[in-house]
């Protein structure tokens, strides 16, 4: 990497020194490479990496992961709830939607709907969790299996 770099540092270094020579008054030729050694490299600093600029392009970005929710990447988390909460939807919907706050297995606690009329859960119940947002639900982004383990299946329409 170095010997990459050294014509590139030879270059911009040369450059600088001249530089500083022109600046400083003229004295003895020690007193000068010891002022250039101690401020060529915060001075040539932005002038080197201009020059990286110039030669290699712009650094390259990197993409972030815009899904911050603690369930993705895996289908499915065992998680045990910790406390069954009503909550209130967004403006233009109106209801009681049953949800349940879960420790899943990673140590996270994540608020997940309970999907479908009835339910039978209580605390420390233990439930299949999977990803997916309620979109009208704040801060609800999971949904609980109906039929595995402790949570009964689906069955209260008529």
């Amino acid at each position: 990497m170095f010997s990459r770099f050294g014509g590139l540092l030879g270059n911009a270094m040369t450059a600088c020194t001249s530089r500083l020579t022109s600046l400083l008054p003229s004295t003895s030729p020690f007193q000068q490479q010891i002022a250039s050694i101690s401020t060529s490299l915060p001075f040539c600093r932005n002038n080197f990496l201009q020059f990286i600029h110039y030669r290699n392009g712009p650094p390259k970005r990197r993409a972030r992961s815009k899904d911050k929710s603690p369930i993705s990447g895996y289908n499915h988390y065992k998680g045990i709830v910790l406390k069954t909460v009503i909550r209130h939807p967004k403006k233009p919907n109106s209801g009681n939607r049953k949800c349940a706050i879960v420790r899943l297995s990673t140590g996270a606690e994540v608020c997940a709907y309970i999907p479908n009329v009835g339910h039978n859960l209580q605390e420390h119940s233990q439930v299949l969790v999977r990803g997916g947002r309620r979109r009208d639900l704040i801060s609800v982004k999971a949904n609980i299996v109906r039929g595995k383990f402790d949570c009964a299946p689906a069955g209260g329409r008529k």
